[in-house]
């Protein structure tokens, strides 16, 4: 008979898929004892998992860290959540971790799980039912225990940030058999007392001392209010299912006041910045108009009738003058017209002519003689000569120059 004779890879590759068909080991729950834990640069968490009766490798990747709520250590007692994988190349099985709980909170936790995934499918998580806290809130509801950090922060940040804002504490008892109920009355009552805003919340503390705002009727108490709430619960690494459902989580009770009391001082210095700014406005709008006002009486000025009239006597005046000068411009040169005429005129006159030692010809009837043709033979002539004139009487008359 043969036998089969197999590789050290191959018996660790089957045993990896053993473990690969066991549906138990996809999601399994294993408590134990933390001990050599050790925190990789990586962000990895390698630590062993032990009781009296064992030992286990197992390791959280980074990518998962957020499964864990607290800082692990050697000697803690805890409940991991994960599955059981071969690592093939040792041949070595270890737990991957997905989520970390101390132990005694497993059964907590999976009921926390459980409900958040419920009221999750509901819808209740939803960002369209989240209601905005307002800015300015004259009256704010606190619900959470009469003593304790928590009151007393929410109070000294509320007096620092804004004195002004009525602070209305609702004592609820925050832990233990009744908490949850006690808080939902401290919502309803404060919602009839019509405040602005909400703060839920209480101190830091194990999972079994937050667990009244795990419950589902604070949940359904704070989704119901027509009030914005503002959930407080721990510090900023608590997350308890009232977180999810209200309007808005604050890591802390004292974030919660900063949330909720606007701060007095920043309003005031807001409120100088409008004011110079509206006061810069003014002012330009002032100079604006002003700028618009010296315009129109500027366009008055030159639409008036008056400013028309004006206008008109002084076009008027200037077109007499521009009208004498032309008039004293023809004058002028008519003279000099005349001065060439009468000069030319001079020249052509007859007793000019008749000083020059010429005679001016006339028949009876006065009518000038220029031709020996025009002349007959006993005619009555009249000669004008420089100094006087001749009446003759024609005796013969010759044609033609001799």
């Amino acid at each position: 008979m043969k036998t089969n004779v197999y590789t050290v890879g191959w018996v660790n590759q089957y045993i990896k898929n053993m473990f690969a068909q066991d549906y138990l080991l996809h999601r399994i729950m294993v408590k134990g004892e933390v001990s050599n834990c050790k925190y990789h640069s990586s962000g990895h968490i390698y630590f062993t998992l032990k009781d009296d009766k064992g030992a286990m490798s197992a390791v959280m990747f980074a990518g998962n860290r957020r499964g864990l709520q607290f800082a692990m250590k050697d000697g803690d007692k805890v409940v991991v959540t994960g599955s059981v994988e071969v690592y093939e190349r040792d041949g070595k099985y270890q737990i991957y971790a997905r989520e970390i709980a101390l132990d005694g909170e497993g059964d907590l936790y999976l009921r926390f799980e459980a409900l958040k995934k419920e009221l999750q499918e509901m819808g209740m998580f939803d960002a369209m039912y989240k209601k905005p806290i307002p800015k300015y809130a004259k009256r704010v509801g606190v619900v959470t225990a009469r003593t304790g950090a928590a009151i007393q922060d929410i109070r000294n940040i509320s007096a620092r940030r804004n004195p002004y804002v009525q602070m209305i504490l609702y004592p609820a008892q925050v832990q233990g058999e009744g908490a949850a109920l006690s808080i939902v009355n401290g919502i309803r009552a404060l919602e009839q007392m019509g405040v602005d805003t909400i703060i839920v919340g209480r101190g830091g503390g194990s999972i079994e001392d937050l667990w009244a705002f795990n419950e589902e009727i604070v949940a359904r108490a704070i989704f119901d209010c027509s009030v914005p709430i503002i959930s407080a619960v721990g510090h900023e690494t608590d997350w308890t299912i009232a977180d999810f459902v209200a309007d808005m989580r604050a890591p802390t009770p004292s974030a919660a006041a900063e949330l909720a009391v606007y701060e007095l001082s920043l309003v005031a210095d807001t409120l100088e910045e409008y004011k110079m700014r509206l006061q810069k406005g003014l002012e330009r709008q002032v100079r604006h108009q002003r700028q618009r006002l010296a315009n129109y009486e500027t366009k008055l000025y030159y639409l008036s009738p008056q400013t028309k009239l004006n206008e008109r006597r002084h076009q008027l005046v200037m077109a007499e003058e521009r009208l004498k000068a032309q008039m004293n411009r023809i004058f002028q040169n008519k003279k000099q017209v005349f001065a060439l005429l009468m000069a030319k005129l001079e020249g052509q006159s007859p007793m000019k002519k008749l000083q020059s030692g010429y005679a001016y010809v006339a028949d009876a009837t006065g009518k000038r003689i220029t031709r020996v043709a025009e002349v007959q033979r006993g005619q009555e002539l009249e000669i004008s000569m420089q100094d006087g004139s001749v009446l003759a009487k024609v005796s013969d008359v010759q044609t033609g120059r001799q």
